[in-house]
C-alpha cells in the first residue's frame, strides 16, 4: 500500500514538473528572480530603516565600511572609497564657504568623465544641492537652453571643455550664474577655479545642522533626455528613482568582488545611476574610461581585470566589428548589462565572446519603470509573466498607427494590447512611480501623461515606445514613436528592418527610416548604410535577403552608401538629418541606390531616374 502511495505522488509529481515545462518553460526562471528582487527591496527597507535612507547615504556608508577598497580606477589613477569621501568633503567645502552654495540650490555640471566628476557630484550633494548633468558634446544654443531650463545658479566646468563656453560665456555671467572651473587657473575673467581652493579645505563633511531632513520623493539630479529632435528636456530624477537604481548590477548578477568597467559619459543615466551606484550598492570597483575605444576595449579588459562591463546601443556592434584581437579570448569579462541590443548583434556576439552573460534591459530617464532579460533568450528586455507584474505595474495600449494615439472605446478608455500585437507601453503614476516632469516645461511634461486611462482619475505616464508581449511573456522593444513609418496603409518599425539588413554579411552598418515622396501617403522605407572593409554593394544578395524575409512594404526603396553612421553620446544612431536630406541626388553627395523591384536589384539612383520617381512616372 505504501509502496503505490509513493508510486502515485511520484508519478504525480513527475506529471507535475512535464506539465510545467511544456506549459510554463520559465516558471523557475521568472520566480527566481521575483524572490531576487523581493530580497533586494527587504535589504533596502532595512537599510532605511537604518538611516541609510538616498543615494549619498549608500556611497558614505560604504566609505565608512570598506574605506580602503578601491572605488574609482581611472588610467594611473585609483581612488579608494574613503579618498572619494574625504575629496567630495572638500568640495562641499570650497562651494560653501567660497561659492556661498546652499541646499535647494541647483548647479549645472559640465564634466568629462574623470574621477573629479564622481567627487564634485558627490560633494554638492553632500549640501542638499540638486545637481543637473550637462551633456558635454552640447554647444552653444543648446547648452545655454539646458542651463537656463534647469535653473541652474552655478555652472561647474570641466578643464578641457572651458572653450565650449566661448559663445555663452558672457550671456551666463550676464544672468548671474558663477562659473567654476575645476582648474588651478584661468584666462577667463569671473571665473572661479576649484583645484586650488581643494588644497587648503578641510576634508570635514559640512555640519549636519545645516542641512535639514531629505524628502525621498524631492529632486537629487536633473539628467537631459538626448532624444533625437528639439532641445533637450531636463528630466527631474528623485531620491527615491536614484536609490532604485542601486540593485541594477546586483540583478544582473554583479557581486563585490567585480571589477565594473564603464565607458559611456557619466551625464547619463546607465554610467552614473546604474554603474556608478551599482558598484557602491555592491561595494565594487569602477574602471572608469574617459571615453569608449573599441581597439583599446579588449586590452583594457584584460590590463584591469574587468569583470562586468557596461553597454548602451551600438557598442557591441562597435566590437565585432573589430578585427581580432588575442585578448578577446584571454580576458574574464563574464556579465554584459545594458540596453539597445539588436539581436543580429546579440547573436554574433555571442558566438564571437561565447562566456559572456548579455544582461539586456530596458529603462527609463523620466519614470521608474523597467524590464531585464535574466534568461539566455536572444531579442527580449525582459518578461511580462505573472511575477514580473505583481512587483512592477504596466500595460501595452492598443494604439491608432496614424496618430500614435492611444485607441479608446465607446466609454472613452484605452484599449490593452492582446499578446502578439504590439502597443504602448504605459506605467501608473504612483508614489512608488512618480513622475516629475521636466524642468521649465509643463506643457511637455503634461503630453507625457494619459489621463482616464481605465478608469476616471487614473494617470499613465506613456513611455512613447511601442513594445510587443508574446505568447511567452517575453517582452520586446519594437520602436520608438517616431522611429517607425507608415507605408502602403502598412506600419514598419525600423528596428525590425535594420535586424534584418544586419544579417548581411557586406553590411556593416545600418540605419533604417522613412522619406515622403511626392504623391505618395506616408513615406517609403530608406536605409543608409556602410559597408565592411573590402566590400562592395551586391544588389540582388540583398533583393533576395529581403524577399525572403520581410513583406514587400518594409522593403528600403532607397539605399545610401556612407563612409560612416552618425550617432548620439550613446550610440543612439541619428536618423533627423537623414530624414531631411531624403534621396535627391543634387542634396545627398552619398552614392544612391533605387530598388528595382523588375530586375530584383538595386540600380544607381540618377537625377534622371529620381525626376521620374518624383514625378510619378515610375510608380513605387
Amino acid at each position: 500500500m505504501i509502496a503505490w502511495v509513493l508510486t502515485t505522488v511520484v508519478a504525480g509529481l513527475l506529471a507535475l514538473v512535464v506539465f510545467q515545462v511544456i506549459v510554463y518553460p520559465y516558471f523557475w526562471d521568472d520566480l527566481i528572480y521575483y524572490l531576487k528582487l523581493r530580497k533586494v527591496g527587504r535589504v533596502m527597507r532595512l537599510r532605511m530603516k537604518n538611516g541609510v535612507i538616498t543615494f549619498l547615504d549608500c556611497f558614505v556608508h560604504q566609505a565608512r565600511k570598506i574605506p580602503e577598497k578601491p572605488f574609482i580606477i581611472f588610467e594611473d589613477q585609483v581612488l579608494t572609497y574613503q579618498c572619494v569621501d574625504r575629496r567630495s568633503n572638500k568640495v562641499a567645502q570650497v562651494f560653501r564657504t567660497v561659492g556661498g552654495v546652499k541646499k535647494g540650490d541647483i548647479v549645472a555640471l559640465f564634466m568629462s568623465n574623470e574621477p573629479d566628476f564622481i567627487c564634485v557630484w558627490f560633494g554638492l550633494c553632500k549640501l542638499g544641492c540638486e545637481v543637473a548633468f550637462l551633456n558635454f558634446n552640447v554647444k552653444s544654443k543648446s547648452l545655454l537652453h539646458c542651463i537656463q531650463s534647469c535653473g541652474a545658479k552655478a555652472v561647474v566646468v570641466g578643464s578641457d571643455l572651458m572653450s565650449s563656453l566661448d559663445e555663452v560665456l558672457g550671456t551666463l555671467q550676464d544672468d548671474g550664474i558663477h562659473l567654476w572651473v575645476v582648474d588651478s587657473s584661468t584666462p577667463h575673467q569671473g571665473v572661479n577655479t576649484l583645484l586650488d581652493k581643494l588644497e587648503t579645505a578641510s576634508d570635514e563633511p559640512p555640519p549636519a545642522k545645516e542641512l535639514s531632513h531629505t524628502d525621498i520623493m524631492s529632486t537629487f539630479l536633473f539628467i537631459f533626455t538626448s532624444g533625437t529632435t528639439g532641445l533637450p528636456k531636463a528630466a527631474r530624477i528623485s531620491h527615491l528613482k536614484a536609490v532604485m537604481c542601486l540593485c541594477f548590477l546586483r540583478m544582473c548578477g554583479a557581486t563585490a568582488q567585480d571589477n565594473v568597467y564603464i565607458t559611456l559619459p557619466l551625464y547619463h543615466m546607465s554610467a552614473s545611476l546604474l554603474g556608478i551606484g551599482g558598484c557602491i550598492e555592491l561595494g565594487a570597483s569602477c574602471i572608469l574610461k574617459r571615453k569608449f575605444s573599441a581597439s583599446q576595449f579588449w586590452k583594457d579588459c584584460q590590463k584591469y581585470n574587468v569583470t562586468v562591463f557596461q553597454y548602451v546601443g551600438e557598442l557591441c556592434r562597435y566590437l565585432i566589428n573589430q578585427p581580432k584581437v588575442a585578448e578577446e579570448t584571454s580576458h574574464h569579462v563574464r556579465i554584459a548589462a545594458g540596453s539597445g541590443l539588436r539581436s543580429d548583434v546579440w547573436r554574433e556576439f555571442k558566438s564571437r565572446f561565447r562566456k559572456i552573460q548579455i544582461r539586456e534591459g530596458y529603462g527609463l530617464t523620466e519614470a521608474s519603470i523597467g524590464f531585464l532579460n535574466y534568461t539566455a533568450e536572444v531579442g527580449p528586455i525582459g518578461r511580462a509573466s505573472y511575477f514580473n507584474k505583481r512587483g512592477l505595474q504596466f500595460e501595452f495600449l492598443k494604439y491608432d498607427p496614424v496618430t500614435y494615439e492611444p485607441v479608446r472605446n465607446n466609454a472613452g478608455r484605452c484599449v490593452k494590447a492582446n499578446k502578439g500585437k504590439t502597443g504602448i507601453l504605459v506605467a501608473p503614476v504612483s508614489a512608488m512611480n512618480p513622475f516629475l516632469g521636466y524642468a521649465g516645461n509643463k506643457m511637455l511634461s503634461e503630453k507625457k501623461l494619459l489621463r482616464d486611462v481605465f478608469k476616471e482619475g487614473d494617470v499613465y505616464f506613456n513611455t512613447g515606445d511601442l513594445m510587443l508581449q508574446d505568447l511567452r511573456d517575453f517582452v520586446y522593444f519594437r520602436d520608438r514613436i517616431g522611429d517607425t513609418f507608415r507605408w502602403k496603409g502598412e506600419n514598419v518599425a525600423t528596428t525590425e528592418v535594420s535586424e534584418i539588413l544586419g544579417c548581411v554579411d557586406f553590411l556593416q552598418e545600418v540605419n533604417v527610416y522613412g522619406v515622403s515622396v511626392p504623391g505618395y501617403e506616408g513615406r517609403a522605407g530608406m536605409a543608409a548604410v556602410v559597408l565592411k572593409a573590402d566590400q562592395m554593394l551586391e544588389g540582388g544578395k540583398l533583393y533576395s535577403q529581403l524577399a525572403e524575409t520581410l513583406p514587400s512594404y518594409s522593403w528600403p526603396l532607397f539605399l545610401r552608401i556612407k563612409s560612416s553612421l552618425d550617432v548620439t553620446e550613446t550610440f543612439k544612431q541619428q536618423k533627423v538629418k537623414l530624414v531631411e536630406e531624403g534621396f535627391n541626388p543634387l542634396l545627398v553627395q552619398d552614392p544612391l541606390y533605387f530598388l528595382d523591384a523588375s530586375e530584383k536589384t538595386y540600380i544607381p539612383l540618377t537625377q534622371t531616374l529620381y525626376e521620374e520617381i518624383v514625378s510619378g512616372k515610375i510608380r513605387l
